[in-house]
């Protein structure tokens, strides 16, 4: 291991002035994601962005780093998941992005292709009938891939109009598809043990019960309840199969990391917190199991259950080395000889690396933000806090490099979704963007947020507009008691639900907030029922009446249209004009409540954008205008 640290030197942050960096570091979208390791270790693919909804998957040849291949999709098509099927052929289901708030859209087609972008297919999808499959047009996922390597892998279907769930195994050279489970219950996902036979599928209904199905042959499914009751969802089978290591959550707490025989009947926890889901989890070579786990919350601390296992004393040297990192194996060659590693940190947003134990040296291979330089970024601390009912709640403070840490001005940063999504410790642009400004950012997981079990999340339904802005103003008040806030300085600024509550903030407390920023927010709820893409199918009508309900008086009591008069603070709000999660009717409506209310927020409407800004140019502009905005009301 001494070799390695010579060449990790770099890695590892070093002490530096106070520096203003440049917005278009923190602006410009990562050009790679989704690296995969071909099982000899001898390829890297990868998904690229090359800007203007221009993208495509390349592979390089790590002996010499040359490209072997650049497969150029379509404008605005992206890979949406990428798979090795053999030591040369690989799969790549497309999808879509449409805003850099949203994660990529299936599109439902897969295409395979040589390393070398020779022997090109179109597998499945809707665009191209092929009748020799006998399979109608649909959409297609990667479920996973054959043990066998020899370019099988196994294909879930989805049809235009869902009845049931199916699984096939797919011959990527011919292709031939082979029905192996049929169940009929839609949009289910599979699991399939070592032998190749799908054992469990799992999934959840319009109303968002969980269902869990169980199968000996993939055909005859029956539905299955953990002798321990709970929610077990299982995850991959033993080498063996004699196992399966699952997820286990009781009364909907946090989720545990458990092992079990293949009926659950007898659970063997390795890893449980009562504030915390488990996550993060380390996993072996092929066939691969976890084998390392920490929790959700707080500066991720890694738990080595396994430790005896190669791959773990591999991971646990390589951490001790880094102990300013978060290492994750992110893949591992066939014969576990070539890892390839993810490196980052609060304030490194990572990069990925290569570590050959015949050499034991590790060697970078993907940079997306090289831009960035850790050395420059701020320190992000997990802290805990407890709200005015007892519940214990959790913060995420970035405060500036090199500041005395004390009165600072704030900028109180909800995080969107509201449910299943929370702030972490790991590396945040729009947080270590204001903190290089010089601004102390608090992030609040108010209930309802993800990362501690279903139970906490259904604490925040029907509470948009109230509780969960109690939560962020608590959490802004801790701050302010331990020092670092100056009260009388607080912005409030986020993107879709977080601009929701940044103007709910604003017209709750309009004695305690300066200044407010929304981008891509949603301030009508009763329009969610009318505009906006979640509505347009039965399980996101239903989470509309869970999560915010049917009440009219409740629905406008809850809605910043509605509240535009008690808003005294400056407003700045940024929309894209083809958003269709929250439209930009939404923005407009703001825009008029505001502006009737005798103030008018400042404007920023960007034609051909969605959901957040995908355009680099456009992003530079809203980081620009935000900071000018932000300096101009609560700056030094």
């Amino acid at each position: 291991m001494f070799l390695l640290l010579a060449v990790c030197g770099n890695v590892v942050a070093s002490t530096a002035a106070a520096q203003a960096v440049p917005v278009e570091a923190f602006a410009k979208a990562s050009p790679f994601s989704m690296p995969r390791l071909s099982p000899t270790g001898e390829y890297l693919a990868f998904a690229t962005d090359f800007g203007q909804g221009n993208h495509a998957l390349q592979v390089l040849r790590l002996s010499d780093m040359q490209r072997t291949a650049v497969l150029r999709l379509p404008i605005y098509q992206s890979p949406f998941q990428i798979a090795w099927v053999s030591d040369k052929r690989l799969v790549i289901a497309k999808g879509r992005k449409y805003g850099s708030l949203e994660k990529p859209v299936p599109s439902g087609e897969i295409i395979a292709s040589d390393f070398d972008g020779q022997n090109q297919r179109y597998i499945y999808g809707y665009e191209q009938q092929n009748a020799a499959t006998g399979l109608d047009r649909g959409f297609g996922f990667i479920e996973g891939i054959a043990q066998s390597n020899d370019g099988r892998f196994y294909m879930r279907q989805l049809k235009r109009v869902p009845t049931s769930s199916m699984l096939y195994a797919v011959d990527t050279q011919r292709p031939n598809f082979k029905l192996i489970a049929d169940i009929n219950v839609p949009s289910l996902e599979f699991v399939i043990d070592r032998n190749g036979i799908a054992r469990y599928a799992t999934g959840r209904d319009e109303d968002d019960n969980y269902l869990l199905y169980t199968s000996d042959d993939g055909r005859r499914w029956e539905p299955m309840s953990p002798a321990s009751g709970g929610i077990w969802t299982p995850l991959v089978f033993s080498a063996d199969n004699s196992k399966v290591y699952a997820t286990y959550s009781r009364n909907e707490g946090p989720m545990q990391l458990v092992v079990s025989d293949p009926k659950a009947t007898d659970l063997d926890v390795l890893l449980a917190d009562d504030f915390s889901n488990i996550g993060y989890l380390q996993w072996t070579a092929s066939p691969s199991i976890p084998f390392a786990a920490a929790l959700q919350s707080g500066r991720p601390r890694l738990d080595y259950f396994d430790a005896g296992r190669p791959d773990a004393q591999l991971h646990k040297s390589l951490s001790d080395l880094l102990p300013q990192q978060h290492v994750t194996f992110d893949d591992i060659s066939r014969d576990g000889q070539t890892v390839l590693l993810h490196l980052d940190s609060d304030s490194d947003p990572g990069s990925w690396y290569v570590f050959r134990r015949s050499t034991n040296k590790l060697e970078k291979v993907l940079s997306p933000r090289e831009a960035i330089d850790p050395a420059l970024m701020a320190e992000r601390r997990p802290v805990r806090f407890t709200a005015s009912d007892g519940l214990e709640l959790e913060a995420i403070l970035t405060t500036p490099r090199n500041s005395e840490g004390r009165r600072l001005p704030t900028v109180l940063l909800p995080h969107g979704g509201p449910h299943g999504v929370s702030d972490d410790w790991f590396y945040d642009t729009a947080a270590q963007f204001l903190a290089n400004r010089g601004y102390l950012v608090v992030q609040v997981n108010y209930r309802g947020s993800g990362g501690r079990g279903r139970a906490f999340q259904r604490q925040g339904y029907l509470q948009w507009g109230t509780r969960i802005q109690q939560d962020l103003l608590e959490g802004l008040d801790d701050a302010v008691a331990k020092g670092l806030a100056d009260p009388a300085r607080v912005c409030t600024y986020g993107a879709s639900f977080g601009a929701y509550s940044a103007m709910m903030l604003a017209a709750r407390y309009p004695e305690r907030i300066r200044c407010a920023v929304g981008l891509a927010g949603v301030y009508d709820l009763k329009m969610m029922y009318k505009k906006g893409d979640i509505k347009d199918d039965a399980y996101g009508r239903n989470y509309l009446t869970r999560v915010i309900g049917r009440s009219d008086e409740e629905l406008v009591a809850n809605s910043p249209v509605s509240l535009a008069a008690r808003i005294k603070a400056p407003v700045f709000l940024a929309h894209g004009e083809r958003d269709e999660r929250t439209p930009i009717a939404q923005a407009n409506a703001m825009r008029s409540a505001l502006t009737a209310a005798g103030k008018p927020p400042q404007w920023m409407a960007v034609p051909g954008e969605g959901h957040g800004f995908y355009n680099d140019e456009n992003s530079i502009a809203f980081y620009q205008t935000l900071e000018t905005f932000l300096q101009e009301h609560i700056g030094q």
